[in-house]
């Protein structure tokens, strides 16, 4: 730590000494003309005149001489030509920059004017574009014409951001106040970034707010120029390097990458001392000196500008077969030329558009750009695609029957099928070589037309026909008999039936029940259905007569809307009869719908559950009631063992509970009573109680 202490005083002191005597010196004045027309492939001078005026100097140690902008490594070029015995010229790729500096000793300033005037710029590139730049300046910052500021690189491996700060606010340039440099633009960042040789500090931070970045230093300091992290945004201008700012650690300081970590010149954040070895430990910092208050007006550097004539990109073209269209490019620092050829020949047009002629086939021009005498390096292709375009080919006019839903079809030689509910709307209704149809009421237009790639065939009107359908009565709801025959009849005067049963007559007899339906079809093969809810009503069958006491129940063997009566007079909807006294009856079923009768005879017993033959008057005897109004009909007791006991009969109609005149026990009894040959035997049980 105090070695690092004592270094950084050290440091500091020198830079202190060298400001005191660079202040004490007159700074030279510079002053470069020459803003000219780059002609690819053709080396030209960067300056038409040099002068350097020091009032107390007559040369210095160095010039150096920098593309400061637009700069193309690999590509672009300085080159100092003619001879001059007394100055040695050392190119750097990396940095763009091109030192004159003495063979021995100090070159003075007019050998080094001269040589400034001899200093050629070239360029490899087959069509190179933009502009390039050129600061001519005295010292080693570079010089970046289009703010005035300078930017140094000071190695320093190990410092920390801080420190940094402290010793790039503690220097100064020619008078010029030195602070953490602030890169607030692509220019910037290129030239103190790209074109420096190593990885440094430059003065951004959010140690105040965490993800607010800030220039902290110079005149841009408290200017905002990122929000977040790696999804951030910036407001103006940030460079960061992939995946930067990670915050890894609490980082929280800007640092330049190192070469061959991500984007070249791009930014990351570090903590404040960094990692103590690797890419990612601190190798310096950058100055940057201009724009403080106070600054004193110089003119230690000078610039000048190359304009290179471009094309800017241009597009494919496409254009219907035997039709023209308008083309149209752009040059960069000139005009405009339309070639029909690769090289040579005369333009075909001069400008930023060009109307070709009607072309049937895919044509290719060039373009170059023209200024001053100059042109582009290698002319630019255009191509212009001649699109075939399509035949469609649709039927028109199509009939439908009324309600039905139909598909409508078009071919096409090329392209796609549109299909459209008026002749000028350009959003079609459907896309495809078939178009499903609505359920149509009424007569309507559509219209189609093909696309290729833009290139359109007439719209075409397709026609669509309504034709009504055939009108039929209602569908109807009809009943029959069991076992009688209904005629159906469509009632129509189409000339086409077609039954449900496969019958194909305009009437048609039917004796089963189910819903029939006929399809009358029209001469237009239009079609319509009339339906019939056939009902057969069954014809009533009285399979038995239930009696139990004085309830009956009629039965049938079927069912069907009938009504029920045991006179013939009274009908109703229940087959229930109850509190019939007893006796003979006729059970009579009728079908409501007038579809047949039926009628059955049955007899009625009646009979105590108990009786109490004790002689108070009430209950002494038992019997069954209305058996004994026909003739021959006769009651059997039996006690529970089936021994008899007594036949009742009309001369001997009740029993008194007493067997050869003893009075039997308290208990049940059984009986069977036999009406006649014709009515079945009525087997009961009832209970004596004493």
């Amino acid at each position: 730590m105090k070695k690092k202490l004592r270094f950084f005083l050290i440091f500091t002191l020198l830079l202190f000494t060298n400001t005191l005597i660079l202040g004490q010196n007159a700074a030279p004045i510079l002053i470069a003309t020459g803003n000219q027309i780059f002609c690819p492939g053709t080396p030209i001078k960067i300056v038409t005149s040099m002068t350097i005026t020091d009032t107390d100097d007559i040369g210095i140690d160095a010039i150096y001489v920098q593309i400061s902008s637009g700069y193309s490594v690999g590509e672009d070029l300085l080159t100092l030509t003619g001879i001059h015995p007394s100055i040695v010229s050392t190119w750097n790729a990396t940095t763009g920059t091109l030192s004159l500096t003495g063979v021995s000793g100090q070159p003075t300033y007019v050998e080094l004017v001269a040589a400034i005037k001899e200093i050629e710029f070239s360029s490899s590139a087959i069509n190179p574009s933009g502009i390039r730049n050129f600061s001519i300046a005295v010292g080693q910052a570079n010089y970046l014409p289009s703010n005035g500021h300078y930017y140094l690189y000071v190695p320093n491996v190990g410092i920390s951001w801080s420190n940094a700060r402290i010793a790039a606010q503690a220097s100064t340039y020619y008078g010029l106040q030195g602070y953490l440099a602030t890169l607030t633009s692509a220019e910037e960042a290129q030239i103190a970034g790209e074109q420096t040789t190593g990885a440094g500090w430059i003065g951004g931070s959010d140690e105040a707010n965490e993800g607010v970045w800030r220039w902290m230093t110079g005149p841009e300091a408290g200017t905002v120029f990122w929000n977040g992290n790696i999804s951030g945004f910036s407001p103006n201008f940030a460079f960061w390097n992939n995946g930067e700012p990670n915050n890894s650690n609490d980082e929280d300081y800007a640092h330049i990458t190192a070469v061959g970590v991500g984007i070249l010149g791009s930014w990351n954040d570090l903590t404040n001392v960094g990692e103590a070895s690797g890419v990612y430990q601190p190798k310096g910092y950058i100055v940057e000196y201009g724009g403080t208050p106070g600054d004193p007006v110089l003119q230690i550097a000078t610039s000048t500008t190359l304009l290179i004539p471009s094309i800017q990109p241009v597009a494919t073209y496409g254009v219907c077969e035997n039709d023209s269209v308008i083309l149209n490019a752009a040059a960069i620092n000139g005009v405009v030329n339309w070639y029909a050829n690769p090289s040579g020949g005369l333009p075909l047009a001069t400008g930023n558009q060009f109307t070709t002629p009607t072309l049937s086939n895919t044509t290719i021009y060039y373009l170059d750009a023209f200024e001053a005498g100059c042109t582009t390096g290698t002319r630019v292709p255009l191509t212009v695609n001649s699109i075939e375009k399509p035949l469609l080919t649709v039927t028109s006019p199509i009939s439908f029957c009324e309600s039905a839903s139909g598909v409508l079809s078009a071919s096409t030689t090329s392209g796609t099928v549109n299909w459209f509910t008026n002749f000028t709307d350009n959003s079609p209704i459907a896309t495809g070589t078939t178009f499903t149809l609505p359920q149509l009421l009424t007569s309507i237009n559509y219209y189609v037309q093909a696309n290729n790639n833009n290139c359109l065939s007439p719209r075409e009107q397709v026609s669509i026909i309504v034709i009504p359908k055939p009108v039929l009565l209602n569908d109807v709801q009809l009943n029959i008999c069991e076992g009688s025959t209904l005629n159906l009849n469509a009632e129509s005067i189409e000339p086409s039936y077609l039954w449900s049963t496969g019958e194909t007559t305009e009437q048609i007899a039917v004796s089963s029940q189910g819903q029939f339906s006929v399809q009358v079809t029209n001469s237009f093969n239009c079609s319509a259905t009339r339906f019939f809810d056939v009902t057969v009503n069954a014809t009533p069958v009285i399979s038995e007569i239930i009696t139990n006491q004085s309830n009956a129940t009629i039965v049938t063997t079927n069912e069907g809307d009938f009504q029920f009566s045991i006179n013939g007079i009274d009908y109703q909807n229940s087959n229930s009869f109850q509190n019939l006294q007893g006796g003979n009856y006729v059970g009579y079923v009728f079908e409501t719908n007038g579809c047949g009768f039926d009628e059955k005879p049955f007899f009625v017993i009646s009979y105590p559950d108990f009786f109490t033959p004790n002689g108070d008057g009430y209950n002494d005897t038992w019997t069954v009631k209305g058996v004994f109004n026909v003739s021959n009909a006769e009651v059997s007791i039996f006690d529970r063992f089936g021994k008899l006991i007594a036949i009742l009969n009309a001369a001997n109609p009740d029993w008194d509970g007493t067997l050869n005149g003893q009075f039997l026990p308290s208990t049940d009894y059984w009986f069977i009573a036999k009406i006649d040959n014709n009515t079945p035997s009525k087997k009961g049980h009832f209970t004596l109680k004493r």
